[in-house]
């Protein structure tokens, strides 16, 4: 009896230092990833800087991102878009994202599952593949956009007018019920697989699930990714202050409230936006 109770002792405790081995890593590799895309992001945003941007009729100035330089052509500029975007998406999102995954080894089984670590880079390949997506699509209306303005001196008069409107409309939409009911599919997705008794264990199933959280996440970050596209491109500060509120709004204890509060934020920038256009003009 005393050696049966010594063996599954000696079993219990190394089920325990694997699970700390294994938190430690899964940990250690998510801020070594968080780290890198980071530093390619603000490298990639330093080097588009250097290369300036250009002057528009309204007093405003246009990205680089959105049109060829030197002899560039279009498929090379939409591969180094997509490149940054999806650079970027990691560093902006991984710190929301990582409870996320780390929810999901626990529910399929912890460090006692083989290939866990396999499953958990399914689970964020699916999730990021929902934002390249959406990064695919807002290219080319990105593109065509900027083509028009520099076409139209009329339109690209108007563009820092509507883009504080733009911006007012995503401040007013954290207030709404819709809202609300995203921010709280999105934050109680990974909760319900983790009460799940059986979540299967597998590669098809990691990658739906990490398709299931990317969706409800682009869903309930609408309106903030399109106060980063039209009001920051490029921008480190928008970024940065973009992915705190992705981030705060997602893990906050009262995520609708903490929504709310950023909502008061960012129709303040869009008043302000306005009112900077209006007087330009």
């Amino acid at each position: 009896m005393e050696h049966v109770s010594a063996t599954g002792g000696c079993e219990m405790s190394g089920r325990a230092i694997e699970a700390r081995v294994s938190q430690r890593a899964f940990f250690g590799v998510s801020a070594l990833l968080f780290t890198v895309s980071t530093a390619v992001t603000i490298a990639g945003a330093a080097s588009m800087s250097a290369m300036g941007e250009m002057p528009m009729p309204g007093g405003w100035t246009m990205s680089v991102a959105w049109m060829p330089m030197c002899g560039q052509k279009w498929p090379g500029l939409a591969a180094s878009f997509l490149g940054m975007w999806i650079v970027m998406m990691v560093a902006m999102m991984l710190p929301s994202l990582v409870p996320m995954l780390w929810r999901y080894r626990e529910a399929v089984g912890g460090a006692s599952v083989t290939g866990l670590g396999w499953l958990t880079v399914m689970v964020g390949v699916g999730y990021f593949f929902v934002w390249t997506a959406f990064g695919i699509a807002a290219f080319p209306l990105g593109a065509a956009l900027a083509a028009l303005e520099m076409q139209q001196p009329a339109l690209a008069r108007a563009v820092p007018f509507a883009v504080g409107v733009i911006v007012l409309i995503a401040g007013a939409l954290q207030f709404t019920a819709w809202k609300t009911r995203r921010l709280a599919c999105c934050r109680e997705t990974p909760r319900r697989c983790l009460m799940s008794s059986a979540l299967p264990a597998d590669a098809t199933t990691a990658w739906r699930h990490g398709l299931r959280l990317g969706l409800h996440c682009s869903y309930c970050c609408a309106g903030l990714t399109t106060v980063l596209l039209v009001a920051g491109g490029m921008d480190l500060r928008v970024m940065a202050a973009v992915t705190a509120a992705i981030t705060v709004e997602r893990l906050a204890p009262r995520g609708e409230r903490a929504a709310r509060v950023i909502g008061v934020g960012i129709v303040g920038a869009g008043v302000f936006l306005i009112a900077r256009a209006v007087g330009l003009g």
